[in-house]
């Protein structure tokens, strides 16, 4: 079963449900303001991926653009990174999307036909 993170106001997030419903893929919805990844998901969910943990973070979020992210990053621990992302869900790029061996940030069509 795959794990869909998402903020349902999110365009892109509709896009991608749209495509997931398409393509008759079962998932499982998770709204990431109600229940944001916690620190050792979010270090999971990197691991597996094998992204760097900057495309974890939403950077075209008002609150990263807000919060000055940007600069800050290259200057924090990944542990102090892990604990930013879960304290906010609006931090997270999204969708998120967990499957058993794969995680994928973001919609990327071409991205997701290969990986489902």
């Amino acid at each position: 079963m795959i794990l869909f993170v998402e903020y349902p106001k999110c365009s892109t997030c509709q896009k991608a449900k749209k495509w997931l419903d398409a393509h008759n893929i079962d998932y499982t919805d998770r709204h990431i303001k109600e229940e944001n990844p916690t620190a050792e998901e979010l270090r999971a969910w990197h691991e597996k991926s094998g992204l760097p943990l900057k495309k974890f973070f939403n950077t075209s979020g008002m609150l990263y653009k807000s919060m000055g992210l940007k600069d800050k990053l290259p200057d924090m621990s990944e542990e102090e990174q892990y604990r930013l992302l879960a304290a906010d869900g609006m931090l997270v790029k999204r969708p998120v999307i967990v499957g058993e061996d794969f995680v994928l940030t973001g919609f990327r069509e071409k991205e997701w036909e290969e990986k489902l």
